[in-house]
């Protein structure tokens, strides 16, 4: 590499260093905001799942369902605040009168904030991390509609926390057996059975339903018995 080109590159990583360190304000600042917006809110119940699900789609109707549900027992609605499934979760909450929370995240495509969120609790984040953060602490359950790579990393976040008791034991649903049963043969023929890479008792840290009764009814039971906190 000639003189020249690492003058380049040394330049270019001076000037990436300059804007990192500017950077931890902005990501303190979303911190902060979310930590001071949702700490206010009370016990919430976050719903996940595909931005692309459209209304009339069995999971989108399903979705407000268990939303509506849910906000009859008293818990708030927190979505990701864009269109599909978390439309149809913030949907659900305002058609019970629920609090309807929106955590939206900036992309180049595909995200918007819905129409169904409560317009003093639609929080905007650029920092995906920050987001998860915001779910993981202030949630009282996790309820994962079908998705995709999005609700794939949502979950496997959550359960990770679960499993490594980062987080209080806390309800994890899945919706939709037909559609989880395929990873979860794979998960306990390979991760358990044949490579022992989890353990037995971490197959129970999720549940996987069909119906909103099912849904309700186990957060019903869990809550009879446990506390409503954050998380961590």
């Amino acid at each position: 590499m000639n003189d020249s080109l690492k003058n380049l590159k040394l330049r270019d990583w001076t000037e990436t260093k300059a804007h990192s360190s500017w950077q931890i304000f902005k990501i303190m600042a979303e911190f902060v905001e979310g930590f001071e917006a949702l700490a206010k809110i009370g016990p919430c119940i976050s719903i996940f799942g595909s931005a692309r699900t459209k209304p009339g789609h069995k999971y989108y109707e399903l979705a407000m369902d268990i939303a509506r549900r849910l906000s009859d027992e008293g818990f708030g609605v927190i979505s990701g605040g864009g269109p599909g499934i978390m439309e149809a979760a913030n949907r659900g909450a305002q058609q019970a009168n629920g609090k309807s929370v929106g955590l939206n995240i900036q992309l180049p495509h595909e995200q918007f904030a819905n129409p169904y969120i409560d317009n003093d609790k639609s929080l905007n984040f650029d920092y995906f991390f920050v987001r998860k953060v915001m779910f993981a602490k202030y949630s009282q359950g996790f309820i994962m509609m079908p998705g995709g790579f999005g609700t794939m990393d949502e979950f496997f976040e959550v359960v990770t926390l679960i499993q490594t008791k980062k987080m209080t034991e806390t309800p994890l649903v899945l919706i939709g057996k037909a559609y989880w049963s395929g990873l979860f043969d794979w998960v306990r023929k390979v991760m358990l059975e044949t490579e022992h890479n989890i353990s037995p008792g971490d197959m129970d840290l999720v549940q996987i339903f069909d119906t909103a009764e099912e849904v309700v009814e186990y957060f019903r039971v869990f809550y009879t018995t446990n506390k409503l906190r954050p998380n961590f």
